[in-house]
C-alpha cells in the first residue's frame, strides 16, 4: 500500500492554484508541489493541519488516501 495525497485534485476542484494555497497557509511553494505532486517521502503533520485549514476540510480523507502500490 501507498499513501496518496489528494491535494492536486482538491486544487483542480476548487479551481486554485498552489501558489495561492502556499500564500494561504504559509507554507512554500516547493512544499506544496512536492504534496501536490506526491514526491515526498515524510509528509508533516503541520503542513496537512495547515492545508486542512486553508481549504476546511474536516475530514482527513479528503486529503490522504491508502492506494494500492503500482
Amino acid at each position: 500500500m501507498n499513501i496518496e495525497i489528494k491535494l492536486k485534485e482538491l486544487l483542480q476542484k476548487l479551481n486554485m492554484e498552489q501558489k495561492v494555497l502556499a500564500e494561504l497557509t504559509g507554507l512554500s511553494s516547493r512544499t506544496i508541489s512536492e504534496l501536490v505532486n506526491n514526491k515526498t517521502e515524510r509528509i508533516p503533520k503541520t503542513a496537512l493541519v495547515k492545508i486542512a485549514n486553508a481549504l476546511n476540510i474536516s475530514d482527513i480523507r479528503e486529503l490522504i488516501d491508502f492506494t494500492d502500490e503500482k
